[in-house]
């Protein structure tokens, strides 16, 4: 089980980074920065995604 909350962990903190260089991104115009809070976001919801799994198998 402490595979799974790892990965839910990780996949928050890259949501949550990802939301920040997408705002960042945003607010400054910088298209490649926010390109990169995007794939950081999915990024981080597929780790979470793959901690729910684990934590059911």
């Amino acid at each position: 089980m402490a595979e799974g909350l790892s990965d839910k962990v990780k996949g928050a903190v890259n949501k949550v980074k990802g939301e920040a260089k997408d705002q960042w991104g945003n607010a400054t115009d910088n298209r490649r920065l926010q390109a990169e809070g995007k794939v950081d976001k999915a990024k981080g919801e597929v780790q979470e995604k793959v901690g729910e799994f684990k934590d059911r198998h």
